[in-house]
């Protein structure tokens, strides 16, 4: 089910939007600037994190920074090759537990093989959710289906 409540358009489509718009690659390249900490454009940040991050286009207050290293990881669920591997990597060892959840999904998603080991450091996460992206990622992995 996606969710529409808020902006009226899941993330996925977002993303997709957002692609048609400047091209998958700027998307992904985006997307691992910001999750390595680095900054992007506003209407990048508004497109991945949708009425939360409206303060990226009208100035407001942003607050706390590892919300664009989650959005990032969000983006990279729906446009994604091979060059984002190394920052979602990374990204699993985010002293953010939000933000290690995310690059646990886009691991499952992508299957990132390369990921296994820090994934499976992850099942021991002080975090529940983190722990169980972390489970379903190996075994998705694992699995090759």
């Amino acid at each position: 089910m996606t969710s529409r409540s808020q902006w009226g358009i899941s993330p996925g489509e977002s993303v997709k939007r957002e692609c048609a718009a400047r091209g998958t690659k700027a998307v992904i390249a985006g997307c691992v600037a910001l999750l390595r900490g680095s900054g992007a454009d506003a209407q990048l940040i508004y497109a991945l994190g949708g009425p939360p991050a409206r303060w990226a286009v009208t100035g407001g207050a942003s607050g706390p920074d590892y919300w664009l290293r989650v959005w990032a990881a969000r983006g990279l669920l729906y446009a994604y090759d091979a060059s984002a591997g190394p920052a979602v990597i990374e990204a699993l060892g985010d002293e953010q537990w939000r933000v290690r959840e995310a690059a646990a999904k886009v691991c499952a998603r992508h299957r990132i093989e390369s990921a296994l080991p820090l994934l499976a450091h992850l099942a021991g996460d002080s975090q529940l959710r983190v722990r169980r992206a972390a489970e379903r990622a190996v075994i998705r992995i694992m699995d090759g289906n």
